[in-house]
């Protein structure tokens, strides 16, 4: 167990951005899942909100780059073949 206040302070503040980087990314995936299952219309209406939604995941280095560059592209062909 940590004996400095700030080793104590550094594992609650890293507790709470686990949490809240797990929920940012569970609910991309989500909205991927959902963007996926759509007509197109609606998959259109989607697609913009969901990049962007990617695109911060990669940008706080929840998930990699390359990552985020092949979801986004994955979902950009999907989009296109409906």
């Amino acid at each position: 167990m940590a004996n400095h206040k700030s080793a104590l302070k550094r594992i609650r503040s890293n507790e709470t951005k686990r949490l809240r980087n797990r929920y940012q990314h569970k609910t991309t995936r989500n909205a991927i899942k959902k963007l996926k299952d759509a007509e197109k219309q609606e998959a259109e209406t989607l697609f913009p909100t969901v990049i962007s939604m990617i695109d911060k995941l990669a940008k706080k280095n929840i998930i990699h780059d390359n990552k985020a560059s092949n979801l986004k592209s994955q979902l950009a062909k999907h989009v296109a073949a409906l």
